[in-house]
């Protein structure tokens, strides 16, 4: 029940024959929320006491790049680079080598795996300033004159992948295990050496399988 006055009254609420009453609660709340949306209004409203509307700053100039050099796949590219371009990035969207995959982009899956002067890598957490002038080999250069790398033939004989998203990391991780030296020839070795690449779908007997195999035709060759 709303508090009001016996004072007579218009229909809206006002005193009638110069008579002052008191507004009905209803009344009061109208006039409070329409005076507070008429204040709301001004106060966003462009020049509002006597002030200009805020200004949106000019949108800041493209962050300056820094050029370099990389040798890819025995194809020198020259770009411009942001400062703190990862090489992983660089490859896959200025280059649009997308065989090396981005996996966990915290340099534990292997998957960005890839060979820079000869040592493998974790793309994902080099960046890319940092190797203006270096060779770098992909997924995409293992191949030559339309022949698969011994690598990639022996992956596909022993059926060393299942899903394919990492394979790319185990075949540039293998060739690099395969290139050094260092690295005993027994399978206990080869496993160790290979166990910064995660296969997901667990094909890890295939794979070290395939990498023997590899190993065996490489010599063969040499």
């Amino acid at each position: 029940m709303e508090d009001h006055t016996t004072a007579p009254t218009a229909g809206d609420g006002t005193a009638t024959d110069g008579e002052s009453v008191t507004l009905t609660r209803r009344r009061f709340l109208q006039s409070v929320c329409t005076s507070g949306a008429g204040i709301t209004s001004m106060a966003w409203a462009p020049g509002a006491s006597g002030q200009s509307a805020p200004q949106v700053p000019a949108q800041a100039g493209a962050v300056e790049g820094y050029p370099v050099t990389l040798k890819v796949n025995g194809t020198t590219h020259r770009l411009t680079v942001a400062a703190n371009a990862i090489l992983l990035d660089t490859l896959r969207d200025q280059l649009q080598l997308t065989g090396t995959k981005k996996g966990c982009d915290h340099g534990q899956c292997g998957a960005c795996t890839l060979i820079v002067n000869g040592v493998t890598v974790n793309a994902c957490l080099s960046v890319t300033v940092m190797h203006d002038g270096d060779e770098i080999t992909t997924i995409e250069g293992l191949a030559r004159d339309g022949k698969l790398h011994p690598v990639q033939q022996a992956f596909w004989d022993h059926d060393a992948y299942q899903c394919g998203y990492c394979t790319a990391g185990q075949m540039m991780s293998a060739v690099g295990i395969l290139q050094d030296k260092r690295i005993p020839a027994d399978d206990a070795a080869v496993r160790e050496a290979m166990s910064g690449n995660i296969c997901r779908c667990g094909a890890y007997k295939n794979i070290v399988t395939a990498i023997q195999d590899a190993r065996g035709k490489m010599r063969r060759n040499v």
